[in-house]
């Protein structure tokens, strides 16, 4: 897992700059297929360290974790995230995922293969849960890039 703290790391901070880069007008304008902007995508991704810091800490705390399924437009729209500060967010998510970084490098051996199961899908390892966090992140980065 530290392998997988330190990727996720260097995901941070290049994301960083690259976010960085953008005004708040343009993180505001469409980007993808639905209508998200950047701002959204943005948002959800917030959402989603938000959702995986519980997961990945209730893992460390039980012997196996079953957690809800996430509802991500329910979310996206109630929380704004398209009327919110770029710059805020930007800071936000830079600073949740640093702290994620930092938990999934103390991960205990032996805790790595905690099975973890969200919503009806199928069981999976915390290592592998926290692998799939990191690939949905990556998949986001680049929408917000394009």
């Amino acid at each position: 897992m530290l392998e997988l703290s330190s990727r996720l790391t260097d995901t941070i901070a290049h994301a960083k700059r690259d976010l960085a880069s953008f005004t708040d007008s343009k993180a505001a304008v469409p980007v993808i297929s639905g209508g998200w902007s950047r701002k959204q995508v943005l948002g959800h991704l917030i959402d989603s360290a938000s959702n995986n810091h519980q997961r990945f800490v209730r893992a460390l705390l039980q012997d196996e974790l079953h957690w809800p399924a996430y509802d991500q437009k329910g979310c996206v729209r109630v929380q704004r995230y398209q009327d919110a500060s770029w710059t805020n967010m930007v800071e936000l998510w830079t600073s949740f995922n640093l702290l994620l970084a930092h938990v999934l490098a103390h991960v205990p051996e032996p805790k790595r293969k905690t099975q973890c199961r969200i919503g009806d899908g199928p069981a999976m390892t915390l290592e592998e849960l926290a692998e799939d966090y990191l690939r949905h992140m990556q998949h986001h980065l680049e929408q917000i890039r394009s």
